[in-house]
């Protein structure tokens, strides 16, 4: 398959972005009827609906010992009913391994082509799409829209920028030419990228394509064939995917099994024995932090996102109500399900400073409970903001979090089941506040995954960027929210957590925020602290999937 005009134009778009880091979206992140078809919500929804009948068979990979499949939708409180091909470990080997020969021959432009092409037919699938991710993350619509749709194909894109560029860094072939006095010594030279092997992609329950796909389009784009393993709680998001590039890889008459769904269950998962397997030389996981911390100990290239614990630094603020506006908007969007969500809340115990005065501690504290109440009561926003928990251990989490941490609670979590009508059974929980001082750092040190946040009382914020930044740098942080109008203060907690490697965010208002992340402009993980060794896309997350080789012989 060439590289049309088409697609060149838009491989070339993306690359700018990328070397530029402005806006860029290459497909459009609000469902627009206009933009997508008139039809195009109430089609996806039906072909969700058709999904949820039977056996998901437009994979055609074949040899499937049995079908399976037990995700459950956390807002009808029943079985998605999808059943997915299971397939020996073994088979899904040995066919990578023999489409890996072939793959890893076929030039840039060609690779890039295929993939393309397929986010083009993905495209065509957002919006069931979107409903398949609600029914098995929790997602709200609209998140489950942009980000197992547009964003997470810009994120592909991105990654098939990204790699094609470093695959073109150095030349094919050149003539060496030495002067050596009375003769030249003239070698012909030619240099490969020869890409690494199998590539094991492992995804996550609460954002299950997003974090997926630019690890799969990184393998993809550098020649590597990939097994995409999805949890078992989110498989359909993915399923709909590795549909679409298989079917470009065979509409392109390449072998599909270059891209290959795996799947499992809770009680037989199959992610150890396929990492460990001596073919598989790629890794790409998120999830938690323990079985991350394994996968990195593997003798192979592993790309790692984890657990962190995310900080929000007060310090003075020009509109209070604004800021807590956001924040709080941060901690209530997906039920704080969210890599990126805050979770501390460092605040003085002396107050934040405003235009108007100092704002005490119990104000603030007060406030944030507020404006969070005033959200989640809020029939037209809040449900559709908080979405459904996708695990039953979090509401648990959430619910006990104040018996078992202790501390003053300013808001205590409950259900909001009644505010979501069209899904009577649906699993929520709104977040809960507890407060806590610097000096009870083992109730704070952890990922409290979930609506669960913590109001920390320090002595100054120096002592809040002194406790952000151990945070970060003994757990593992990929955000963090900092609000000043001193320029000093501002520089000194850049300068501290960039220490960190966490990025930070200041003073957002308005419809910014901590929790998102900009395909082609912000880096998602920098790899540089506990939260992940991986960052995509810089130059290393593609550099490290495939390895130049030189040839060399006298002209």
């Amino acid at each position: 398959m060439s590289l049309s005009q088409e697609y060149k134009a838009i491989l070339d778009k993306a690359i700018q972005a990328v070397h530029d880091r402005t806006f860029h979206a290459q497909y459009p992140e609000h469902p627009s009827p206009k933009i997508y078809g008139e039809t195009a919500d109430e089609d996806g929804k039906n072909a969700f609906k058709s999904l949820r009948k039977g056996n998901f068979e437009e994979l055609q990979q074949g040899g499937e010992s049995e079908w399976v499949g037990e995700e459950h939708s956390p807002y009808f409180d029943k079985p998605v009913g999808t059943k997915y091909p299971l397939i020996s470990n073994d088979t899904l080997i040995d066919r990578a391994e023999n489409a890996f020969h072939v793959w890893r021959k076929v030039n840039k432009d060609d690779r890039a082509a295929v993939l393309i092409d397929s986010l083009e037919r993905f495209s065509k699938r957002f919006f069931e799409n979107a409903y398949a991710t609600m029914h098995t993350t929790g997602q709200g619509y609209m998140m489950a829209f942009q980000a197992s749709g547009p964003h997470a194909a810009d994120r592909a894109l991105e990654a098939v920028a990204a790699g094609y560029e470093e695959l073109g860094r150095f030349p094919e072939s050149t003539v060496w030419e030495k002067p050596m006095g009375k003769y030249d010594l003239v070698i012909n030279k030619e240099w490969r990228a020869v890409p690494k092997g199998i590539g094991l992609v492992i995804g996550c329950s609460t954002f299950p394509t997003w974090n997926s796909v630019p690890g799969v389009y990184a393998n993809l784009i550098t020649g590597n064939p990939v097994i995409v393993k999805p949890h078992p709680g989110a498989i359909l998001p993915m399923a709909i995917v590795v549909a679409e590039i298989r079917n470009a890889l065979r509409d392109a008459g390449f072998d599909p099994e270059v891209c290959q769904l795996a799947v499992d269950t809770q009680s037989n998962p199959i992610a150890k024995e396929l990492a460990e397997h001596p073919k598989v030389k790629l890794v790409d996981f998120t999830g938690n932090s323990e079985f991350g911390s394994y996968l990195e100990s593997l003798p192979k290239a592993v790309f790692t996102e984890k657990t962190g614990v995310n900080s929000m630094i007060l310090d003075s603020v020009e509109n209070l109500d604004k800021v807590i506006q956001n924040i709080t908007f941060s901690v209530a969007l997906y039920s704080g399900q969210m890599c990126t969500a805050p979770q501390n809340f460092f605040i003085p115990e002396g107050g934040v400073k405003t235009p108007e005065g100092t704002v005490s501690f119990d104000e603030v504290a007060q406030k944030i409970a507020d404006f969070t109440d005033g959200l989640i009561n809020n029939p037209k926003a809040g449900p559709f903001v908080a979405g459904t928990i996708q695990n039953g251990a979090t509401c648990d989490r959430a619910t006990s979090a104040a018996d078992e941490i202790g501390g003053k609670v300013w808001l205590a979590t409950r259900n909001i089941e009644q505010t979501i009508p069209i899904f009577e059974n649906a699993r929520t929980q709104t977040p809960t506040y507890i407060e806590l001082s610097s000096s009870e750092k083992d109730k704070f040190s952890k990922e409290m995954f979930g609506p669960i946040a913590f109001l920390i009382k320090t002595k100054d914020t120096k002592e809040s960027v002194a406790l952000a930044r151990e945070m970060a740098e003994t757990h593992g942080a990929i955000s963090c929210g900092a609000y000043t109008t001193d320029a000093e203060m501002k520089e000194y907690i850049a300068d501290e957590m960039s220490l960190a490697a966490t990025p930070v965010s200041f003073n957002l208002t308005g419809q910014i925020f901590v929790n998102q992340n900009a395909a082609f402009s912000d880096f998602h993980v920098t790899g540089g602290n506990p939260s992940g060794n991986a960052s995509f896309t810089n130059p290393d997350y593609v550099n490290r999937r495939f390895t130049w080789v030189g040839m060399r012989e006298p002209a």
